[in-house]
């Protein structure tokens, strides 16, 4: 790879760094090519981009980036891939899933609006995390709760005002 090669691909990597908030360390290197494939195949049907990086070319990435990635250059060692994807979660909830079949991809670090993860240790806390999508869910279903409650007092007491009252000062 020549000098200019390297820049572009620097260049690249912090472009992307810089588009993406849900950034995965990953190491899938001992997959067959079978589970290599599979594990593609499950990354774009999960909305998750997977690429193989040089550590010294991410790292470079990562010292032009705008970001501060903490301790996340640290574990660029041995073979790297890079997830990224929309939903915080989704790259952990799919290495969880494919570790079922095969103790690969580890989990090397992930970083995530701003807060920076070390370790597989860390993978079981980052399945956890909700996506934007669950948060609105579970907001709206707090919203709805009261207004059910009003409608479910306005059936309960047959629609008279002292029955209402009732109904509702007891809730």
């Amino acid at each position: 790879m020549t000098r200019e090669e390297k820049l572009n691909v620097i260049e690249d990597l912090t472009a992307q760094l810089a588009e993406n908030s849900t950034i995965y360390l990953a190491d899938i290197s001992g997959l067959n090519a079978v589970a290599t494939s599979e594990l593609r195949r499950a990354c774009f049907k999960a909305g998750v981009k997977l690429a193989v990086v040089k550590n010294t070319l991410l790292s470079k990435a990562m010292e032009a980036s705008d970001k501060e990635f903490g301790e996340l250059p640290g574990v660029l060692k041995g073979n790297t891939s890079l997830m990224f994807a929309e939903a915080s979660n989704a790259p952990a909830k799919l290495i969880k899933n494919f570790r079922k079949k095969s103790d690969k991809p580890l989990l090397k670090g992930a970083f995530i609006a701003e807060e920076v993860y070390i370790g597989d240790d860390q993978l079981d806390a980052l399945v956890s995390i909700k996506s934007k999508e669950e948060v609105i869910g579970d907001i709206i279903g707090l919203l709805q709760s009261p207004a059910k409650n009003v409608i479910s007092g306005l059936k309960a007491s047959g629609g008279k005002i002292a029955g209402i009252l009732k109904t509702l000062s007891e809730k």
